[in-house]
């Protein structure tokens, strides 16, 4: 027989596992998946030819400045998940965003999404004062932050963020976005595409930058990981 304190620490590891089982498929069961191909510029050269030969093509330009959230006792990232609000165009728009559970592999990114609209003037106070996130009525993300995460009497913590200035490009089907993301450590350079059919988006885009003699990687890791990481992945020997 369990002597009293192994069977208190038996019952609260079941508890723990069965609050994560039931965060992951409350999440599942409302966010979609996002898939994209991601693929990593080496230099600010190799995304100045890309917008260049993309430039007929081009649709509009966004800076966009991203700030991430987690629980103060890492109730969010403890279990593969990000709050974030992203800002656009001086203020001009703002959505709030909950990820979780992200793959990416051979340039493919797949990611549990979750996404609202927020006036950005409350964006604000919530990214100066990040207890105001949780006091925001009406706000679904939110209610799902505060009952699957079970965000403790802490609260949420910032954590910083980048910018990021994203070029958006109609070629060939596809809606092209590239991107000149500013970290605290450097900048880096990114090709996304959004797509049901990632492979053919990916070799389409591929054979351009082959044409084209840009250079590029699939990209290893998201921009969250490497704003976490604090250095730009090494992408060229």
């Amino acid at each position: 027989m369990y002597g009293s304190g192994r069977l208190r620490l038996l019952l609260a590891n079941g508890n723990a596992t069965l609050r994560r089982l039931k965060t992951s498929a409350a999440f599942s069961a409302t966010a979609s998946m996002e898939v994209e191909v991601k693929l990593r510029l080496p230099d600010s050269a190799s995304h100045q030819r890309l917008s260049t030969v993309l430039s007929p093509y081009h649709l509009k330009t966004h800076a966009q400045e991203n700030v991430f959230f987690d629980g103060a006792s890492a109730e969010l990232s403890s279990n593969l998940a990000v709050l974030r609000l992203r800002f656009y165009d001086l203020d001009s728009r703002c959505v709030i965003s909950l990820k979780a559970k992200p793959v990416i592999s051979n340039g493919i990114s797949r990611i549990e999404e979750d996404e609202e609209q927020l006036d950005p003037t409350i964006g604000r106070a919530c990214a100066a004062e990040p207890w105001r996130l949780l006091l925001i009525d009406g706000c679904r993300i939110v209610e799902r932050v505060k009952s699957e995460y079970e965000i403790g009497e802490k609260g949420l913590v910032c954590l910083g963020g980048f910018r990021n200035l994203r070029g958006v490009y109609e070629w060939k089907g596809l809606k092209l976005e590239v991107d000149e993301t500013h970290y605290d450590f450097g900048t880096g350079y990114e090709i996304e595409c959004e797509s049901s059919e990632p492979e053919i988006a990916k070799n389409l885009i591929e054979e351009l930058l082959n044409s084209n003699e840009i250079q590029y990687s699939y990209s290893e890791v998201s921009k969250f990981a490497i704003f976490r990481s604090g250095k730009l992945p090494h992408q060229y020997q």
